[in-house]
């Protein structure tokens, strides 16, 4: 990244870091169960919610309970269940529809984060009719209160119900963007370890790795509190107790309820703290190719913290010796290296891949500049990299080819040795582990 970037970068966040106590933000109030959901729409004097899914949440009749609920205290529900992995402009603009057709007065976000996405999305629709969704990416491009907003995680991974972001797809350009705004924090959350007994072993790892990534990022970025850092710590914790067991046994309440609690703590997080490169690679992927977002964060984790080399190592070396993960006695160095050292073997014991199948070469600079777009100058990141740059983080998963093993580190096992990821042009002989922040 050229210097007058690099400079910019760094003076944005240092000023959002200063601007942090006084910026508006919130957690959304926990509701106890779906009696608690009707009991609130009661108390507002909302006779018609909007349910915001997919069809395979209704398909496994998730839902009935909460409609149930409604339907015992006379609260009429409208279910608008064509939620895609992904969600697009269009998902958006049909819910908004059938929000103001139906004459709704709340929305429920029930599902993973693309409900939850879809959701807030429309709500901002609601709040800005006149301003369409292409205007609102970025930050603070919304600026009026949604309608009330409660949520339901059926994943334990996206913190979603907790964040001030919206990811949102454009059908035609497979531009993937995320809106961040404090009107998108949900007002009321649910969190039922019930709803997510069915998740299947992979959702399960992956959607739990999500999480992981956001407790991460959030704590080893640039921005950080003693509030976010403790939320994060006790986050991670959470996960390397819990992820494997829900993993192993769907049916374990104890560790799909620890699992929420995780997901609901590194949302708080890293709505504060911000996430990092492997959002915006795993968000430009997820545009272009549909890739599951929990999925390319899992496999994109180790490999991004490993390239970030020294410039990480105090910073995840300290998170790795709070998390039991590393002694007091390693160096930040060994530390980290444990730290990875866990979360590849995590991967590997819940079949996780180590690359991500379908990333095109020809495409790399496309979703790099769609990277670079999202994170710079927003996320504290521990070096910064321009789009030309930001390449070589796709290489790092894209499956070994003749064409693309030169490209990618040679040696990736030693303890405390960062992957040497060469860059082409005028950072060839240059690596990530060895630029400066």
């Amino acid at each position: 990244m050229n210097p007058v970037k690099k400079i910019y970068c760094r003076t944005f966040q240092f000023v959002m870091r200063v601007a942090l106590p006084f910026l508006p933000y919130r957690e959304p109030k926990l509701l106890d169960g779906v009696d608690g959901v009707a009991a609130l729409l009661t108390k507002k004097k909302i006779s018609r919610a909007l349910l915001v899914t997919d069809k395979g949440i209704r398909s496994h009749h998730l839902t009935e309970p909460l409609e149930k609920a409604l339907a015992g205290a006379g609260i009429g529900v409208s279910i608008f269940d064509e939620t895609v992995a992904n969600p697009t402009v269009a998902n958006v603009e049909a819910a908004r529809r059938m929000y103001l057709d139906d004459g709704c007065g709340a929305i429920i976000a029930f599902g993973g984060g693309s409900s939850m996405d879809c959701a807030k999305a429309a709500g901002a629709r609601i709040a800005r009719p006149r301003k369409p969704l292409s205007r609102m990416e970025g930050l603070l491009h919304v600026m009026r209160p949604l309608p009330l907003l409660i949520a339901v995680p059926t994943t334990a991974g996206t913190g979603s119900e907790t964040t001030l972001a919206a990811v949102i797809t454009d059908g035609e350009t497979h531009h993937k963007y995320p809106i961040n705004d404090f009107a998108l924090i949900p007002s009321y959350a649910l969190l039922d370890p019930e709803v997510t007994v069915g998740l299947p072993p992979m959702l399960t790892a992956t959607t739990g790795m999500d999480a992981m990534t956001h407790a991460v990022e959030a704590y080893i970025g640039g921005s950080t509190t003693r509030g976010t850092r403790e939320a994060a710590v006790t986050a991670v914790r959470l996960i390397l107790e819990s992820l494997p067991v829900a993993w192993e046994n769907g049916g374990d309440l104890t560790a799909r309820a620890k699992m929420l609690r995780a997901a609901y703590l590194a949302g708080t997080a890293f709505t504060k703290s911000y996430v990092g490169y492997v959002h915006a690679v795993a968000h430009s992927l997820g545009g272009q190719y549909g890739i599951a977002h929990g999925l390319a964060n899992a496999v994109l984790l180790p490999e991004v913290l490993e390239a970030y080399g020294p410039a990480a190592h105090k910073r995840l070396g300290r998170l790795a010796v709070e998390t039991g993960v590393a002694s007091v006695s390693d160096t930040p160095a060994e530390a980290s290296a444990k730290f990875i050292a866990r979360i590849r073997e995590m991967n590997a014991h819940m079949e996780i891949p180590r690359t991500l199948e379908g990333i095109r070469e020809e495409d790399l600079p496309k979703l790099a500049r769609n990277a670079d777009h999202e994170a710079n100058p927003l996320y504290p990141v521990p070096i910064l990299l321009d789009a030309q740059e930001l390449q070589a983080l796709y290489r790092l998963v894209m499956p070994k080819t003749e064409e693309n093993t030169n490209d990618r580190t040679t040696d990736r096992a030693g303890a405390g040795e960062p992957a040497q990821v060469l860059f082409h042009g005028k950072d060839a002989a240059q690596s990530l582990s060895s630029k400066g922040a």
